[in-house]
């Protein structure tokens, strides 16, 4: 079974920043493409930033120039550097990872979400 555990959300004022961090477990689970998407109530969930194994990163247009991924390999952990924060920003953001168990299967893992609120 794979975990992630996401942290780093809160409130912050606009124009401010927030560092998400997402640990991904799981015993003999190799950690490929891992990335964020986020969520508002009554929308479908939309790539923020993604980063390969192999520190290949792709933005959604909305956050390119401000929001910055990046990851740590040997804690299978991702980051996302958000600055510039606006109230269109205020999602629940969701990290994803897909990997490549043992036996070689592929697979799609969510964390739980980590609310993000921009608000004065």
């Amino acid at each position: 079974q794979v975990q992630l555990v996401e942290s780093g959300g809160g409130l912050v004022q606009p124009g401010g920043s927030l560092t998400l961090s997402c640990g991904a477990s799981g015993s003999g689970f190799t950690f490929n493409a891992m990335g964020w998407y986020r969520q508002t109530s009554g929308d479908q969930r939309e790539l923020v930033a993604s980063i390969t194994k192999g520190a290949t990163t792709g933005y959604g247009d909305s956050v390119k120039g401000r929001f910055t991924i990046s990851r740590d390999n040997a804690r299978n952990t991702i980051y996302l550097q958000m600055n510039s924060l606006q109230p269109e920003n205020t999602a629940v953001y969701y990290c994803k990872a897909a990997t490549i168990s043992s036996s070689l299967v592929g697979e799609e893992w969510w964390g739980q979400g980590t609310q993000d609120t921009v608000s004065s």
